[in-house]
């Protein structure tokens, strides 16, 4: 039995691709270990979506061949967005891999390990089409409570900044009854919530149904037995139904929080990036979500120093941050990526503007969530449990309904109830506030 160690790098919906691939190598003839130099095999799945991730993967690659040339590896397989991106010339730049899988190749992971075929194809890229459904094995590697739920793949918008359309292709969704059928396989492992992902959640179903369904997906996951948080990420702005906006309102399951992505607010910016809407269309959209949701979380992500962005465009970004008061926000520096519309545009924005720009913004947001945190303290609130806290053994780390589990912050508890166990939801008063994260107690006298 081959021993195999597998890397996963990038954005939740990579880590799922990594979790099927750890599902079908569990059945055989493999075995997974955690550690690198124990292993017989290497898979390291990349990212590829910006300059940084790509550098990443490059050094993952090159760390883990460093153990198939002490001898202790005797393969090294490399998958995912950065072998999508730069295909068959990666064999010339990584002599150390033996196999690269593209995207939408990852499903022959175990076929492309037991070949003993000297002949055999080295890389393996297409056009991705391959989406796995409910029968595909998968081992859940976030915790054993939460977990993601990919819904579609792909997206069919043409952003100017973004290479993800030729990494993952046109907008393929799986249909409700294999996601229904894959939550309650989450649920009977122990699974409380589900985070659904995708590359543009709005639009799921388009493609198979002739209109999105996120609604009715929604409705039929929350009959799922044992799942009790449903959270949506990276919802495309345009085009948001009034049927999903009444169903996250009116299903206690889907929690009130909607990770929506706008990337900017300045006309001439939405108009460069190809966006297709305007900084007073994403306040009418904005308006008719809080309308619909007056609780609603509203999480988002700003590209700052794309090319042409002028101090002006910047102080509109700026103004449309403080006057929203987003629940959370994610800030980005624009990178030059080659094979999209945007580096070749003029005016390319200096690094160190870049970078200062960031920092502006993300302090702006620090100071919003800050105060808003700060509205909490004395409050008594549900928090799901993720279980003893990096921070301390003494502490328990947790979640609100408005905090998703990686990029949002979280609830240090500083009581631990008695058999209080990770995927618990239970009441916590929040005692103290900074800018992300919240401390809070539980009353142990009902224990």
């Amino acid at each position: 039995m081959q021993r195999v160690h597998l890397v996963s790098l990038g954005c939740p919906k990579n880590r799922v691709d990594s979790e099927v691939m750890v599902g079908k190598l569990q059945e055989g003839p493999f075995e997974l270990v955690d550690e690198p130099e124990l292993a017989d095999v290497i898979v390291v799945n990349t990212c590829s979506f910006i300059q940084p991730a790509t550098e990443e993967s490059i050094e993952t690659v090159l760390e883990m061949a460093r153990f198939k040339e002490e001898g202790s590896c005797s393969k090294l397989v490399v998958t995912g967005c950065m072998v999508q991106r730069f295909g068959k010339s990666l064999e010339g730049e990584l002599p150390e891999v033996d196999h690269f899988l593209g995207t939408g190749e990852y499903h022959r992971i175990s076929d492309v390990l037991k070949s003993r075929d000297a002949m055999a194809p080295k890389s393996f890229v297409d056009v991705p089409m391959y989406i796995h459904d409910e029968m595909a094995p998968r081992v859940n590697s976030w915790a054993g409570h939460s977990a993601y739920l990919k819904i579609s793949e792909g997206c069919n918008h043409r952003c100017t900044f973004c290479i993800i359309p030729q990494l993952r292709g046109k907008l393929r969704s799986r249909t409700i009854e294999s996601l229904v059928v894959e939550a309650a396989k989450l649920s009977a492992g122990g699974v409380r919530e589900l985070n659904l992902v995708s590359q543009d959640s709005t639009a799921y179903g388009r493609d198979i149904y002739g209109k999105p369904k996120l609604a009715e997906l929604l409705r039929a996951l929350a009959k799922v037995e044992g799942i009790e948080w449903i959270r949506i990420h990276y919802a495309y702005p345009i085009g948001l139904p009034d049927d999903l906006l009444k169903t996250i309102a009116e299903e206690p399951k889907v929690l009130p929080y909607l990770d929506m992505p706008l990337q900017h607010a300045s006309g001439p910016m939405l108009k460069a990036m190809k966006r297709g809407v305007t900084r007073a269309g994403q306040e009418r959209i904005l308006t008719r979500v809080r309308e619909a949701i007056p609780d609603i979380a509203i999480r988002t992500t700003f590209i700052v120093g794309f090319p042409g962005e002028t101090e002006d465009d910047f102080a509109v970004l700026e103004d449309f941050v403080r006057e929203q008061k987003f629940s959370r926000v994610g800030v980005f520096t624009y990178f030059q990526e080659d094979g999209t519309p945007a580096a070749e545009l003029p005016d390319q924005v200096p690094e160190e503007i870049r970078e200062l720009r960031q920092a502006r913004l993300m302090q702006v947001q620090a100071e919003i969530s800050r105060a808003a945190n700060e509205e909490l303290v004395g409050q008594t609130v549900q928090v799901m449990l993720d279980g003893v806290s990096g921070e301390s053994d003494l502490l328990l780390s947790g979640r609100l309904m408005t905090q998703a589990p990686e990029v949002d912050g979280q609830v240090f508890v500083t009581s631990i109830p008695p058999g209080a166990k990770a995927g618990d939801v239970l009441p916590c008063r929040i005692v103290q506030a900074a800018d992300h994260d919240l401390v809070g107690e539980m009353d142990l006298s009902e224990y």
